[in-house]
């Protein structure tokens, strides 16, 4: 039988790597094979990840420290990465942040920062390691971590800046596709609801978040661990050999309606 999405030698950079989905999304490439780069500010905890992913899948895994909205930094983590693994096959762009306050109301700077980490960090990292690592394979696999408010507004919090973030990051991935596509490199986002982490668990079991959930989500959900991990895996093997520029919902229906 054919293991369509065996990924036993490819490496894969996942950024914000430290914990919550990052990790998640490691921990699902390294149950196919993949060698994981852990990329994070906090090289304790990229540490610990790195060694629990190793311990668990038995592949290769190191934490590399990188503040990503730094471009010298970027460029010399990928350097580094390629020092030891002598390849990058695979890019997860997920390091984030995410700012609430009514738009009326948000300052310059908190809509610089959201930019700067969301939608330009995403560009810098992709652009470096297609530079250095993609492009001279002639393959390769980039998925970015958008969000489903990438694609629609809200009612709940206002978060404006996210949002126009997140709608760059869409747009970024479809340009990246249509320009990259004959260099072997496909690009495409995945565009995350609302899922339980370790920080969210408290606020989505809220009697609030409940009732909208079963109000705004068809499944009438959030969504739980290990349910983005098979959009990583299948955008990240070979099966999605002639998938790029997809935008893929993960969000239990939410942005159908």
């Amino acid at each position: 039988m054919n293991n369509y999405f065996d990924l036993t030698g490819r490496v894969a950079v996942v950024t914000g790597c430290s914990t919550g989905l990052g990790v998640q999304m490691a921990k699902a490439l390294a149950s196919q094979g993949a060698n994981i780069v852990a990329l994070a500010r906090r090289q304790n905890l990229i540490d610990e990840v790195a060694t629990d992913i190793e311990k668990t899948c038995g592949v290769k895994a190191i934490g590399v420290a990188c503040d990503i909205t730094d471009t010298e930094k970027v460029n010399a983590a990928v350097d580094t990465i390629l020092e030891k693994f002598g390849r990058i096959d695979i890019l997860i762009n997920n390091a984030g942040t995410g700012g609430v306050t009514p738009a009326e109301d948000v300052p310059d700077e908190m809509f610089a920062n959201e930019m700067n980490i969301d939608l330009f960090r995403t560009f810098k990292m992709a652009r470096a390691i297609a530079k250095k690592a993609m492009i001279p394979a002639k393959y390769g696999r980039i998925i970015n971590i958008a969000s489903m408010y990438g694609m629609v507004g809200n009612k709940i919090a206002g978060s404006s800046p996210y949002h126009a973030a997140k709608g760059g990051v869409v747009n970024l991935t479809r340009a990246l596709a249509a320009e990259w596509g004959s260099k072997g490199i496909t690009v495409n986002a995945i565009c995350p609801g609302y899922f339980y982490t370790p920080l969210t668990k408290e606020t989505l079991d809220s009697e609030f978040f409940q009732q909208n959930a079963k109000t705004m989500i068809p499944l009438e959900r959030y969504g739980n661990e290990g349910e983005l991990d098979t959009a990583a895996i299948f955008l990240s093997s070979p099966a999605s050999s002639y998938v790029t520029g997809a935008i893929v919902p993960v969000d239990g229906g939410y942005t159908c309606m």
